[in-house]
């Protein structure tokens, strides 16, 4: 298993085909909400978990904006799920936004997902909101930025 940031047109395709799985087809958002101008920007960054033989299992999207990261589209096949993929994403992006010396990352969190983020460090921090016709709440995370 290894996550890579995926730059060229088939990774981003890996990673496009992860999220139509799973939130277009399996948690039917439409696909005009799911597909936004940020994937086509060069300043998104995008991760996916490949195994051994290749199979692309988990995806997620990281921008920086000027006050903090914000974590996106973050979601694991069904073959992948609580088999550690999804948190090796996580993981991923909280590297590169040490990296970009990036110390505060938000995401919204759909509210069944809410238990994995805090297992990762992540706190709630709104009220429940509708994205897409999901329930969400904004969760952020504190990280430690090493001293160079």
């Amino acid at each position: 298993m290894t996550v890579q940031q995926v730059t060229d047109k088939k990774g981003k395709q890996d990673a496009f085909d992860i999220r139509n799985e799973v939130f277009v087809v399996e948690q039917k958002v439409a696909p005009d909400l799911e597909w936004d101008e940020f994937d086509k920007l060069d300043s998104t960054i995008m991760f996916v978990d490949y195994d051994e033989d290749g199979t692309a299992l988990a995806t997620g999207r990281f921008r920086v904006l000027p006050e903090y990261g914000k974590v996106e589209r973050i979601c694991a096949r069904k073959i992948a799920r609580k088999k550690g993929s999804g948190r090796r994403i996580m993981e991923a992006i909280e590297k590169e936004a040490i990296t970009q010396n990036v110390s505060l990352l938000k995401l919204g969190a759909q509210t069944t997902a809410i238990p994995f983020y805090e297992k990762l460090g992540y706190e709630v921090c709104s009220d429940i909101f509708l994205d897409a016709g999901i329930e969400h709440k904004n969760m952020q995370k504190k990280i430690k930025l090493i001293n160079k």
